[in-house]
């Protein structure tokens, strides 16, 4: 659906840290750094996820980012990685049948307060 996507973050490192918990167990990982540029990469190596020092704006808008996961074990895997690391949990892993049957989900906030999902369909 799309080419790419990037994000500012006002703490790359913290962003970093997050993300690195959140992808890895999805297969995703740093690929690219330029400076406070970092891209991520499935295994493809293609970055495709973008996080770079916030240069531009003023207040943010929280943001909604979905990533899936090939299964609900990747689901809770996520969700026992992002405990450990401190951030804050929106829903804990639960199917959410009033988007559709299957739809199994964890939700969080990453370092700069956007909503983080990472979702298995089965």
């Amino acid at each position: 659906m799309f080419d790419h996507l990037s994000l500012q973050c006002d703490d790359v490192g913290a962003s970093r840290r997050f993300y690195e918990t959140v992808l890895t167990p999805l297969g995703i990982s740093v690929s690219m750094e330029f400076g406070d540029v970092l891209g991520l990469s499935g295994q493809d190596g293609v970055p495709k996820f973008w996080l770079g020092k916030t240069t531009t704006g003023g207040a943010q808008r929280e943001i909604h980012l979905a990533f899936t996961a090939p299964n609900r074990a990747t689901v809770d895997t996520v969700y026992r990685a992002v405990r450990e690391l401190g951030a804050e949990i929106l829903h804990e892993p639960r199917e959410w049948p009033e988007y559709h049957a299957g739809y199994y989900a964890v939700f969080m906030r990453d370092p700069d307060s956007n909503n983080v999902e990472v979702v298995s369909h089965s």
